[in-house]
C-alpha cells in the first residue's frame, strides 16, 4: 500500500515528531536517531494509508459464479495491522472475511476480501469498526444472503502498556443475514475463526 502523503505533508509531519519526541523529553540528536522524526512519520503516513482510499473498490470487479448455489465463500486468516485510534499503539492479528451469495449471484476473488480487510485496518481504528466495516462494504456492494468478519488481535495498548495483560488477544465476530440467522450456517462460519497465535 503506498503513502499518500506528499513530500511537503511528510516534512511537516518530521517537524511535528520532532516537537512531541523533544517535549517527551526522547533527544534525537545523535546519529543514530537524526532521522527518527522523519522515520516515524513515515511510518504513520505508511500505517495510515487507508484513509485516502475506498477500500470497497476492491468489490467492483465480479465473476460469474461457477453454479447456481455457490456454499459459503471465506478468506481465512488474513492478517492485517492497524493503529488503535486511542493511543496510536499498533494491534495486529488475523481476520477471516465469508460471504454466501444469492443464488446465482456474482461473486468477487478471494485476494479482494483480503484488501477489504487490509486497506480498512490501514487507519486510526477500533477492532469492533473494522469488522462492521467489511461486512457492511460487503452487504453494500454484493448480492448477498449475509456476510462475516470474525478478528482476532492483540493491542499493544493493553499489552505494551496500561494493563499490561501479556499474551491477551481480543476477538470480535460480525454476522449479517442468514450468517447470523441460520443455526448451522452461524456454527460454519464460526468454525473457520482465526486460531490463537
Amino acid at each position: 500500500m503506498t503513502t499518500p502523503a506528499n513530500t511537503a505533508d511528510l516534512v511537516r509531519a518530521a517537524e511535528h515528531a520532532a516537537g512531541l519526541l523533544a517535549a517527551l523529553g526522547i533527544p534525537c540528536d545523535t546519529e543514530s536517531t537524526a532521522a527518527t522524526p522523519r522515520r516515524m512519520a513515515k511510518a504513520l503516513a505508511e500505517l495510515t494509508a487507508g484513509v485516502c482510499l475506498d477500500p470497497a473498490r476492491h468489490l467492483a470487479v465480479t465473476f460469474p459464479p461457477e453454479g447456481e448455489r455457490a456454499g459459503l465463500i471465506a478468506a481465512v486468516d488474513v492478517p492485517f495491522t492497524a493503529l488503535c485510534e486511542h493511543h496510536m499503539l499498533p494491534f495486529t492479528g488475523r481476520a477471516t472475511v465469508a460471504y454466501l451469495p444469492a443464488p446465482g449471484a456474482r461473486i468477487v476473488g478471494l485476494s479482494k476480501l483480503a484488501r477489504l480487510v487490509q486497506e480498512f485496518a490501514a487507519r486510526p481504528q477500533v477492532q469492533e469498526r473494522l469488522g462492521q466495516q467489511v461486512v457492511d462494504a460487503l452487504g453494500a456492494h454484493l448480492d448477498i444472503q449475509g456476510a462475516a468478519c470474525l478478528i482476532r488481535s492483540q493491542h499493544a495498548c493493553m499489552t505494551a502498556r496500561g494493563a499490561r495483560a501479556h499474551g491477551a488477544a481480543m476477538v470480535t465476530s460480525h454476522l449479517t443475514g442468514a450468517l447470523h440467522a441460520a443455526p448451522a450456517r452461524r456454527a460454519e462460519v464460526l468454525a473457520l475463526a482465526p486460531p490463537p497465535a
